[in-house]
């Protein structure tokens, strides 16, 4: 599961459980049955249970004072893990983290805790399912205000909430199925049969809806892919510019400079963002360019969001169809170079379009308002429901839409109760109600060691 090391209760983990470098405050955390000998060993003060106390903490060899802390003591099970915790805020000094945990590798039966050990303790002993052990993840990760809300969300147990849900549903169906197939004599009343078809069909809705969401979830968590493209010498390299605030992409008056894409994350008023910077769009004999410019297309086709760029000096008719054909419901329209026209003589067709000018950088907190814009419309959609946040949601929700879809209560009850139970299996591997073990190590080794 983790690097050979098997779960067992009787093993008591410790590590740090904040980054182990120079700072104000280091936690060190212990979980297990011998967290009451650790307290003994360093001659800890007097502990009550979810108590911050002062302490001195001492060496269990040495017996030299290795700081004096903060300890707090989480009595099983109310704690992180559903074990007894004990957790040592020390001063961060690399020579008092050494110390500690010098001082705990002493004691017999422990051992540092694996990446991700604590939270598996934490799902193995009830404390929390595997979505909101997912949810923690998330949040550990988070960069943004918006992933963090929906972390939170999901640490809350939104998710849990609905496919536990789903899943007691169907596990009441098959029940009164499988008394049917046990006693075949009795044929279960019209109603009732009439209600479980209705409940199957409204359960099969449920998830279609769920699953109709636009990958919402997970783009929120990897972030909007928004392309720059246009002509050549638009201006679009000093867009990506003026809008992450640095200088990432070349720019110069010889057209052609960018070949490839340049991708920035960022963090747009609470949006998890990804910019792509792509070669201009024009007829060239060069095979690398032209190599660019097929990337720049594919990019701009799979974009959430378009920011096409075109010269405000040229006729917006004599940009190339291949160009005008992007934009849609899905674009932003830039006119670069305002500063090199009258903006009172531009085509009524364009007035539309935001105006900028990049060498007096005027224009684009307007551009990054109407980038804020979409991306609060698109995760506005859904409002408060529950978001699916990974690919292995997204797979088991679609088996078990297929595996509903399956299920005919007119033809054959057993194959009807084993389609059903085959629905209520795909739920339960995304929450971990049934056996998971050969994703457990792919979810927990994902997390840094102390959590």
């Amino acid at each position: 599961m983790f690097s050979n090391v098997k779960y067992n209760s009787n093993d008591t983990i410790y590590a740090p459980a904040t980054p182990a470098q120079k700072s104000g405050l280091i936690v060190v955390r212990v979980s297990g049955a011998k967290v009451a000998e650790v307290i003994k060993s360093f001659q800890l003060s007097p502990l009550k249970p979810r108590c911050a106390t002062l302490t001195k903490v001492y060496h269990p060899q040495t017996l030299q004072l290795i700081d004096n802390a903060i300890a707090i003591f989480y009595q099983a099970p109310n704690s992180f893990t559903g074990e007894d915790v004990l957790e040592l805020h020390l001063h961060g000094s690399r020579a008092i983290l050494k110390s500690a945990l010098d001082g705990l590798s002493t004691i017999e039966g422990l051992r540092i805790a694996e990446p991700g050990e604590f939270s598996m303790r934490s799902f193995l002993n009830g404390k929390m399912d595997l979505t909101q052990v997912e949810g923690l993840a998330d949040l550990i990760e988070a960069e943004t205000e918006a992933q963090a809300a929906q972390a939170l969300k999901q640490m809350s147990g939104s998710l849990k909430e609905v496919y536990d849900g789903w899943r007691q549903k169907l596990l009441k169906i098959i029940s009164m199925v499988e008394a049917h197939i046990d006693f075949p004599d009795d044929d279960i009343p019209e109603d009732i049969m009439d209600g479980i078809k209705l409940d199957i069909n409204n359960l099969a809705h449920n998830i279609k809806e769920h699953l109709e969401d636009g990958k919402r979830g997970e783009k929120l968590k990897s972030g909007l892919y928004i392309t720059i493209l246009g002509p050549t010498n638009a201006g679009k390299s000093s867009i990506m510019n003026r809008i992450v605030k640095r200088d990432v992409a070349i720019t110069s008056q010889v057209e052609g400079t960018t070949r490839d894409v340049i991708e920035v994350n960022l963090d747009i008023n609470g949006y998890p963002v990804t910019i792509a910077d792509t070669a201009g769009i024009r007829e060239t004999a060069s095979s690398i360019e032209n190599e660019g410019i097929k990337r720049s297309i594919a990019r701009a086709e799979s974009a959430d969001l378009k920011i096409v760029v075109l010269d405000a000096t040229k006729n917006f008719s004599d940009h190339s169809t291949d160009i005008l054909s992007f934009i849609d419901d899905r674009a932003i329209v830039v006119l670069n170079k305002i500063d090199l026209i009258n903006t009172d003589e531009l085509p009524n067709n364009v007035t539309s379009s935001i105006l900028v000018s990049t060498k007096e950088n005027k224009g684009i907190d307007t551009l990054l308002k109407d980038i804020t814009n979409f991306a609060k419309n698109f995760f506005a959609k859904l409002g408060d429901s529950p978001l699916i946040t990974r690919e292995r949601y997204r797979e088991n929700l679609l088996k078990c839409s297929n595996a509903l879809s399956a299920v005919d209560l007119n033809d054959d009850a057993v194959l009807a109760a084993e389609d059903l139970r085959s629905a209520a299996n795909y739920l339960g591997r995304i929450t971990g109600a049934i056996d998971v073990e050969s994703i457990l190590g792919e979810i927990f080794t994902s997390f840094c060691i102390g959590k």
